[in-house]
């Protein structure tokens, strides 16, 4: 019995030390830009003391614990240095840095060629080679032969974020309000994001994907093997809605998906030769199980830190699994977890709401109609066009507090100003 003792002991302490070995090799670095850093990646970056970026945002950062900042040189040096290393960033604000910085890494490449979805369409024409898309100039919209292409169809920035001038044309009808729209969108948001996040001077017309979408955190480790952190399901009040209102996981979601979106990254990364790479995927699955990729954004996860949904829902914390390579054990974090899902909602404000109309939003209502939201964030509407996102627990049972704020225009939550009439 001692000796099985024994060798049970020397393999754990020898799985470690191989562990930490690896650990070791793969350097941990992370970037921190705008819009948002959330408390619990600042809390992880400080408590694992991962050598962050000195700069602009992170000079307005408070922390129980420093952060482990480098300058400018000591950050390009540190990843010069011989051997791996494992580099994030929460916001794609950050994707000039390294196309400036660093060239040497061939990140920036890698980056293109997802970030430009025309690039990412042609990158996929070996997986998906009868998938119909052009790219168009903005100065061009009002040239197009609606009449000429299959509809559906999907219209949207080459280089885009969130859901951000993203319309879907169903009718020949449709595309002279669709373009009224887009082009009033287009200057709203062109100043809010730099371009290498959001570039409105092209567009991408592809075909409509059918089946239900859903958005992926995963990250390739050190060897090229993929693995998933999250899924999240992404529905829709209507069948034209192409808002980014309310995402979920739960247990039956991950257990469904899990394999086949492996299987998918697979793929992706013989052809990208992916390693030491995160990302936030979205796709859409039919009804005869074939998956369709939507678009892949390299360097991150899920926008505006609501990766940190992983962590309410699985105890995951996505961005030290990434940087430690870690591999969730899903047979065990799953157990317990029947009859519940964990809901990320994004309070979007709708686009005929005028920014300036808008005198308060009552977030005390919002949380009161939630049997039991986990985080609020808030977010400044005029300079961003959310009033933010929540994170919530949500039985089966009481599904219906979902479905109400999906098809709810925000207005209830909303004082206008005296002045101006409500919408």
């Amino acid at each position: 019995m001692s000796s099985k003792i024994n060798i049970t002991t020397l393999s754990y302490y020898l799985a470690s030390d191989l562990k930490a070995e690896n650990q070791r090799k793969v350097r941990k670095m992370l970037i921190l830009d705008h819009p948002y850093v959330s408390d619990f990646l600042k809390d992880t970056a400080a408590e694992l003391q991962i050598p962050v970026l000195k700069n602009e945002m992170t000079a307005g950062l408070n922390t129980r614990k420093g952060l482990n900042l480098l300058e400018k040189t000591e950050f390009i040096e540190f990843i010069k240095e011989k051997g791996e290393y494992s580099l994030y960033s929460n916001s794609e604000n950050s994707i000039g840095w390294i196309s400036e910085n660093l060239g040497f890494t061939g990140l920036p490449e890698k980056i293109e060629l997802f970030k430009n979805k025309i690039k990412f369409r042609e990158l996929l024409e070996r997986i998906y080679p009868d998938f119909y898309f052009q790219g168009i100039e903005f100065e061009k919209l009002d040239e197009i032969r609606v009449e000429e292409i299959k509809k559906p169809f999907i219209i949207k920035p080459a280089v885009g974020f969130f859901s951000l001038g993203v319309y879907k044309v169903s009718t020949d009808e449709e595309w002279d309000s669709v373009l009224r729209r887009i082009k009033a969108e287009v200057e709203d948001i062109k100043d809010r994001y730099p371009v290498q996040v959001l570039d409105a001077g092209k567009f991408i017309i592809e075909e409509n994907i059918e089946g239900e979408e859903f958005a992926i955190d995963a990250y390739f480790n050190s060897a090229g093997k993929p693995v998933v952190l999250n899924i999240l399901k992404h529905i829709f009040s209507s069948e034209n809605d192409v808002s980014d209102r309310v995402y979920f996981t739960s247990k039956l979601v991950m257990e469904t998906y899990r394999e086949a979106v492996e299987d998918l990254l697979k793929e992706i990364g013989k052809l990208a030769e992916l390693k030491n790479f995160p990302l936030h995927m979205e796709l859409r699955i039919g009804n005869d199980r074939r998956i369709q990729l939507i678009e892949l954004n390299p360097m991150r996860f899920a926008g505006w830190c609501t990766t940190d949904l992983a962590h309410f829902a699985y105890g995951i914390n996505t961005y030290r699994y990434f940087l430690e390579q870690l591999e969730p054990e899903w047979d065990k974090i799953l157990k317990g977890k029947e009859g519940k899902s964990f809901c990320l909602v994004i309070l979007n404000k709708p686009a005929e709401i005028i920014s300036e109309t808008v005198k308060a939003f009552d977030y005390e209502k919002l949380l009161s109609d939630f049997e039991k939201p986990l985080e609020l964030r808030k977010a400044d509407h005029e300079k961003y066009g959310l009033f933010g996102y929540m994170f919530t627990e949500t039985k089966e049972s009481n599904w219906e507090e979902i479905e109400r704020i999906l098809k709810s225009d925000l207005k209830e939550y909303i004082t206008f100003s005296q002045s101006i009439l409500q919408p």
